[in-house]
This record gives C-alpha cells, sequence and structure tokens, in this order.
C-alpha cells in the first residue's frame, strides 16, 4: 500500500553520520548522540537590524531615480527591476549598454540585488558602491572562515551524492519497488525521477535531492528525505546541506528553459515530481515548502507570465499561497485551493486524479474591491470542511488553552496582560516557543528585556531543564534551538512605532513572519509622544498594530501593563492600561491572575476574557517549574463558558458559603476573599503530560 504523503516536518541540518570520515562542517555536524560529534560553535542566525542602523531602508522611486542618473538601463518586473549586469566584461568608465542582457535583478522591496549570470548579490548599498566606484567584478560576499566552511559543506555534498544512486540502478528490483512504496512515488516513472536527477542513499533509506547552481551546475548542496512511522502515522523528515537557512535551492530550475512562461510552484520535491510527469508544465519545489519564499530566489521567477501556487492541501499551505502572491505580484498568480478533490499533486496522481484540469481550475490571486459570493463560495466551503485547520495551529505545551482559543490564527491581535511580577515575560516566551515549534515563523520584540537574557530563559523551557551545571549539553540544545523559524528584533527601551512597524514589514517580506510578540505596548510610547496625550498615543499604536495583523495576515500578540489596582482584587478586561480601544481591538484577550497568599506562594491562573473566534471564555490554572521555567506542566479541569450566554457578573460577598456559591452563574467574579471553604469542593488540579521538545516536528 502506498503511504499517505503528509507534509514533511522540517528536522535539522544535522545529517546522519552517512560518511565514512569522521569530521563534519559546521552547518552539518552530527546528530546528538552519536559517538565522534563535533562541539564546534555553527555561525549565528542573523537578528534583523534596526531601521536606525547601518541598513537604511530604500523605495522603488528612489531606486528608479538613481538608475536614471546614472544612466543604467532597465525594466519594470514582477518583483524586481531588471537590469544589465555590472559584474560582467564591459567597459569599466561606461554605464551598461541597453543591448547588453539583463541579468541583474534589484528587488523592489528591499533594494537588494542579484547578477544571475555571476551570482554576486548584496544589499542597495552594495549596489551603489559599486556603481560609484565602476567594480565590474563581483565584490567578495564572505570571509575567509565562510568561504573554508561552504567548501567544507559542497565536499561533504559531493560524496553523499557520488555514493547515492538513481532508484532504475539497484539491483534488487524487489527493493526498488518497496522503497517507492514507502516513498508513496510508486506512480511515478523511473524516467521522471532521473530527468530530475533524484538518488536515493540506501545506508540512510533516504531519496536525496540535488542543488546545482544555476551558473554552471556546480552540486552546492543537498535534501535528503527519509520516512519514520510514528504508529499508523508516516511522518516525512528532511535534512539539508547546507542548513535550512543556507538553503536556497529552487527543486527542478536546471530544466527551466528561457521559452517557459507559465510555472507551477509547489511546496515540496515530490509534488513537482508528479506535477511535470501528469501535466509536463514546468514546476519547482520551494526549498522551505509553505512556512517561507525568500526574496533571494525572486529573480528566478521574474520569467514567468503565469505562476499557480499548489503548495498542499491543509489550510495553511493556502494562506501561505496566498501570502506568497503577493511578493510574486498579484496579477499573474493563480492558487489552487486544498479540499477533497483537490490533494496535494502527489496524492492527486495516486488517486488517478486529472491534474490538468485541477490547474485549469486554480482561482486567480487578485481580484477587485468588491466580490460576489459566486467568488468567496469555494473558500467559505473550505472553511466549513476543515474547521479544525480554521481554528488555527494548536498549542502542544497548553491543551486547555486550545479548548478556549481553539487555536493560534493569522491575522488576529491577542492581548496579554498581568501584574507585575507575576511572569508576564516568562509564560509568554513559552506561548510563544510552542507555536515556533511546530513551525509558526515568530519575530519577538523585547524592549524590557535584552535579546540575551531572552534567547536564555526561551533555551531553557526549550531544553525543560536548566544548562548552567551541564554545559556539555549546550551546543546540543543550541543547535536544535538555532533551527527553529525565531527572529529577534534588536530595539531596547523606548522605540517610535514607526521604527517598529517598518521592522516588522521587513520582517514579513523576507521571512514570511506569521507571528509577532511585542513586549510590551508601554516602550512604544516613546519620547515623540511626551507632549500627546498618552491614552491618545496609545489607541493610535493599538490601531497600528490592529492594522498591521490584517494588511499582512499576521498575528500579533501585544503585552500590556496593566493600571494600578489593589492587589487583592483579580485584574479584569477594564483593568488593562489605557482606554477601552484596545480590548475593542482585541480579538482576544488573556490575563495572568496572580493570587497572592501571605502563607506562602500565590497561584496563578491564565483567564481568557474574551475569544472573538466562538465566545469561549474561561480559566484554567498554572503551576510554575523554577527549573524549567515552564507553566505547562499543569493540567487541571477548566471552568468554560460561553460568552454570548453569560449574564452580568455578580459581586460575591465573602460571607458567601460553599452551597450559595454553587448556585452562582459560572460567569460570576468571586474575589480572592472567598477562601477554602468553597475551595475545598472544588475539582482538583490534574497534572498535564509535558509538551514536546525534539527538533522534528509533524506539521
Amino acid at each position: 500500500m502506498a503511504a499517505v504523503p503528509l507534509r514533511p516536518c522540517r528536522a535539522s541540518s544535522r545529517l546522519l553520520p552517512l560518511l565514512s570520515c569522521g569530521t563534519r562542517s559546521k552547518g552539518a555536524s552530527l546528530s546528538p548522540g552519536v559517538p565522534g560529534r563535533l562541539t564546534q560553535r555553527r555561525y549565528k542566525k542573523d537578528v534583523l537590524p534596526s531601521p536606525e542602523g547601518p541598513v537604511p531602508a530604500v523605495t522603488i522611486t528612489e531606486i528608479r531615480q538613481y538608475l536614471r542618473a546614472q544612466g543604467i538601463p532597465f525594466r519594470d518586473g514582477y518583483s524586481c527591476l531588471h537590469t544589465p549586469s555590472l559584474f560582467t566584461a564591459g567597459p569599466e568608465d561606461q554605464p551598461p549598454a541597453a543591448s547588453a542582457p539583463y541579468t541583474l535583478f534589484i528587488d523592489k522591496t528591499t533594494g537588494s540585488f542579484l547578477c544571475t549570470a555571476t551570482l554576486a548579490e548584496g544589499t542597495w548599498q552594495d549596489f551603489q558602491a559599486n556603481v560609484e566606484l565602476q567594480h565590474r567584478c563581483p565584490p567578495p560576499d564572505s570571509s575567509e572562515e565562510a568561504e573554508e566552511h561552504m567548501r567544507r559543506v559542497r565536499e561533504d555534498a559531493r560524496r553523499i551524492w557520488e555514493r547515492a544512486q538513481p532508484l532504475c540502478d539497484l539491483l534488487d528490483k524487489d527493493e526498488t519497488k518497496e522503497t517507492k512504496a514507502m516513498f508513496g512515488i510508486s506512480q511515478v516513472t523511473d524516467a521522471t525521477l532521473k530527468r530530475f536527477g533524484v538518488r536515493y542513499l540506501r545506508t540512510a533509506k533516504s531519496l536525496v535531492f540535488p542543488w546545482f547552481s544555476p551558473r554552471d551546475a556546480v552540486l552546492k548542496g543537498l535534501k535528503l528525505l527519509r520516512v519514520e512511522k510514528k504508529g499508523d502515522t508516516i511522518v516525512y523528515v528532511e535534512e539539508t546541506l547546507p542548513r535550512f537557512d543556507s538553503y536556497r535551492n529552487l527543486f527542478g530550475l536546471p530544466l527551466i528553459s528561457p521559452r517557459h512562461t507559465e510555472l507551477v510552484l509547489t511546496g515540496w520535491e515530490l509534488d513537482a515530481l508528479a506535477l511535470h510527469q501528469a501535466t509536463g508544465v514546468a514546476s519547482l519545489a520551494l526549498p522551505r515548502g509553505s512556512t517561507s519564499l525568500p526574496p533571494a530566489l525572486l529573480p528566478y521567477l521574474e520569467q514567468f507570465k503565469r505562476i499557480t501556487l499548489w503548495l498542499g492541501e491543509d489550510l495553511r499551505s493556502w494562506q501561505a499561497a496566498k501570502l506568497f502572491a503577493r511578493k510574486l505580484s498579484l496579477k499573474r498568480c493563480s492558487l489552487v485551493s486544498p479540499g477533497n478533490l483537490q490533494p496535494r499533486p502527489l496524492e492527486a496522481l495516486n488517486q488517478g486524479l486529472n491534474l490538468t484540469k485541477i490547474l485549469r481550475a486554480a482561482l486567480p490571486a487578485s481580484h477587485k474591491s468588491i466580490v460576489s459570493f459566486r467568488q468567496l463560495r469555494e473558500e467559505v466551503f473550505g472553511e466549513l470542511v476543515n474547521s479544525e485547520q480554521v481554528a488555527g495551529v494548536k498549542w502542544v505545551r497548553f491543551p486547555e488553552l486550545n479548548k478556549l482559543l481553539k487555536g493560534h490564527r493569522r491575522g488576529e491581535l491577542t492581548i496579554f496582560t498581568g501584574p507585575t511580577g507575576s511572569g508576564k515575560t516568562t509564560f509568554i516566551s513559552e506561548y510563544a516557543l510552542d507555536l515556533c515549534m511546530q513551525g509558526v515563523c515568530t519575530l519577538w520584540g523585547s524592549f524590557e528585556i535584552n535579546n540575551i537574557r531572552l534567547a536564555k530563559i526561551m533555551l531553557t523551557q526549550f531544553a525543560t531543564q536548566r544548562l548552567d551545571d551541564k554545559l556539555e549539553l549546550y551546543d546540543e540544545w543550541a543547535d536544535r534551538f538555532e533551527d527553529l523559524p525565531l527572529y529577534f528584533m534588536t530595539f531596547h527601551g523606548q522605540q517610535n512605532i514607526k521604527a517598529v512597524v517598518d521592522t516588522m514589514q521587513h520582517a514579513v517580506y523576507m521571512y514570511d513572519i506569521t507571528h509577532v510578540v511585542v513586549d510590551n505596548l508601554q516602550f512604544m510610547m516613546g519620547y515623540e509622544h511626551l507632549s500627546v496625550d498618552r491614552l491618545a498615543a496609545q489607541d493610535y499604536i493599538v490601531g497600528a498594530f490592529r492594522k498591521f495583523a490584517t494588511d499582512n495576515n499576521c498575528h500579533i500578540t501585544l503585552v500590556i501593563h496593566p493600571r494600578k489596582e489593589d492587589d487583592e482584587k483579580e485584574l479584569q478586561t477594564a483593568s488593562i492600561f489605557g482606554s477601552a480601544k484596545a480590548s475593542q481591538e482585541a480579538d482576544n484577550v488573556l490575563i495572568l491572575q496572580d493570587r497572592k497568599l501571605a502563607s506562602g506562594p500565590g497561584k496563578r491562573y491564565l483567564q481568557v476574557s474574551k475569544n472573538r473566534f466562538d465566545g469561549d471564555v474561561g480559566v484554567f490554572p498554572l503551576e510554575f517549574n523554577k527549573t524549567s521555567l515552564t507553566f505547562s506542566k499543569n493540567k487541571a479541569k477548566m471552568k468554560k463558558m460561553k460568552e454570548e450566554k453569560a449574564p452580568l457578573a455578580v459581586e460575591v460577598p465573602s460571607a458567601v458559603k460553599a452551597p450559595s456559591a454553587a448556585k452562582v452563574p459560572s460567569a460570576a467574579k468571586v474575589p480572592s476573599a472567598v477562601k477554602a471553604s468553597s475551595a475545598a469542593k472544588a475539582p482538583s488540579a490534574k497534572k498535564a503530560p509535558e509538551g514536546s521538545s525534539g527538533a522534528s516536528k509533524k506539521l
């Protein structure tokens, strides 16, 4: 029976010990627990630069004006401006001729450039420097250490590639059939596999997909795909050389010729194989699936007049396709909507469906400002069919939160508040980490504590143990943590809202961020708001975040301090600092309740006081573990209620005894004065299983 192709999970770049030698490059160290594992430190993931830093923003108007002033001819493309290359042979004192090949592409949004003829690339400032200095050779793009690292990566990739062999060359034909069945590619012919250069590495039981340079066909890297069975579920695990943040392979690109004008963009290499075999259309696979479309790949897609995005069969892939279409230009993009009759391409091939017919039914990505229900009909039906996916990404560490909020959804604004010193930052870091471990691209804006301290907290939560006295484990956990789609803004202290929003916009474009955490709003009210009414300034900032979440289909979690109130009283939605605009604009309001006890440490509860998705609100207890800095170990029976059916809150005097308290409606607010007489009869808390923190994740 053919394996059911699920969405592949993104494992880290630690390849299996496939080579005979014991040395590995930094980008491909051996897996944890493997004898001979190297403890070399890898290069750090880049944090997002501050707009006030050395990389100023540039507009498309400024780019056009500069090119005209320098006499450089250009053409307007979909995502980039096309110009003749500065780095090919030509007179050094003259601008490139209009008759020269237009092989240099300038991103309209960021100004970064890529020359497809020489593979020279850089920022807009690098481009200006090359023009003004009349530099005609590619600038050095890396240090000697980085070059040496890439050389070792390519050498490792070459040795693995040489050990792998085409499936059709396996001597045991039964093994070939079993391997194809295991990967669900029994319907994919040997000719298709050979055309795309797919090989099989028997020692690792993995398919090997090559990454060839588009300039000289030199092998630059590999992706290995293996199958793991977890009960009745089949999970595909991917590993790459180099690591994922440096792996930029558009699989199938060497087969594209200049005459191709239509393209189907998929989220998986096996889907590209199935599409090309069934329809004959040009098909490419994104290196990171539906997680990200790196802007560095956009120049290679400029030649196509029509692009159809068929990324998968789930709602998450559909949302990613709409986001990528904005990068590629909506007017040339069409989207294949998910559904029972329109699964991902490989599954459609295995089911004997007509893939050409599915492509013809793709929906245009752009539409007018006013639409009819006929245009929305399929999307409405898709939401009804995929109600669980519409609810969003589920938390693994907080199952009680899933019962209330149902999931984490794009395009929403969540307000989070709690008393000073109650652990707001610690909780929200684990809350965001849980989602990030499931592939939600996350951007952290921590204005209250610096990034080093925040990263230390999150790493401790990720490892669920303190690493202070276990330094020998640091590299193992740091390697896994580094593979998460997690980025940090470099702001600290008071910042103006425009700089923060500009950085968020840059992150959404460059890294396809879908969750932004801002801790906290009070630091947004910087110096420029000193002469303005603070409430009006806060309303403006909340409105800016609300608009950003809607326009970019990105979830924003905004931490706001509460008003100064009596410590004996529990916080309410009205306790949020400022006017009512914050709670009105928010889709969700979360309150971390901290009930202080004179005899010992207090008890913490998480209260969902607003839920626009389906109205369920409630409260459940939290138990803080100081060793792992986590709140996710306690599982208790929560009190759940429907917001639309809740009567007005009733203040219950402290003299009310347990029998009377039982008759109070569930929405009633019971103050902290109600002591053990009523608490003794409350349901006892149940222990929750600890959330998974492995590097591989099932999406």
